[in-house]
């Protein structure tokens, strides 16, 4: 609930159909499929303590294969959380499937084709509808399969950090104008306090007899 999209924002697709070559033991499919996601992340309380910690998105896959004569069978199922630190993320997924009871089921699966799915793909990891404390998965068999290469660019944003920086940013121009003005105030204090001296000087100089101030002129 804390996270929400764009309501044109496409959150599923299906790569294209990519052959597969073998690279030492194993068989890789480059499918070099881009695809990009803009999530936002929204906090109601605040001021509630202590602050819980997001969940962050979870991406889920599936992995298919198709054979010469156009059967399909599932080759693995496997979640991925996305990076809570932005940059550039290489990170290798093992999946796994489904396996049926008994050696009947893989030889359907290996002769006509089809094989156990997931009816919810949340069910990879925690599944949507889950409500307990303890979720467990006692007597589904699965087996691994592979892996899959995700090459991630994560770029985030926050208003809150524009906001504090904006704020920053008029603190300090606040203060360097308060600077400036104290400056100013400071030489302009001492000009008046040189222009008070001087008036009271002139005042005491009048006051004094004209006798006394001849004298004093003359000995100087």
């Amino acid at each position: 609930a804390e996270w929400s999209s764009s309501p044109f924002q496409q959150l599923s697709g299906v790569t294209q159909t990519c052959a597969t070559k073998a690279v030492g033991w194993d068989n890789v499919a480059y499918f070099c499929y881009p695809f990009t996601v803009d999530m936002f992340y929204t906090q109601e309380d605040e001021g509630v303590f202590p602050y819980s910690l997001p969940q962050w998105p979870v991406l889920y896959f599936e992995v298919l294969s198709l054979d010469f004569w156009q059967r399909y069978r599932v080759e693995g199922y496997g979640s991925l959380v996305l990076p809570t630190c932005p940059g550039v993320h290489t990170l290798t997924i093992p999946t796994w499937r489904p396996v049926g009871l008994g050696p009947v089921a893989e030889m359907r699966r290996f002769f006509i084709g089809g094989s156990p799915e997931l009816e919810d793909l949340t069910y990879i990891r925690i599944p949507s509808t889950f409500k307990g404390k303890r979720l467990s998965r006692f007597g589904f068999r699965t087996e691994t399969t592979g892996s899959v290469t995700f090459r991630l660019c994560c770029l985030q944003q926050s208003r809150a950090f524009l906001e504090n920086s904006a704020l920053r940013q008029r603190m300090q121009s606040v203060l360097d104008r308060l600077g400036g003005f104290s400056q100013q105030s400071s030489v302009y204090n001492v000009l008046e306090a040189f222009q008070r001296a001087r008036r009271r000087m002139q005042e005491a100089r009048e006051s004094l007899p004209q006798d006394l101030i001849s004298t004093s002129a003359s000995a100087v």
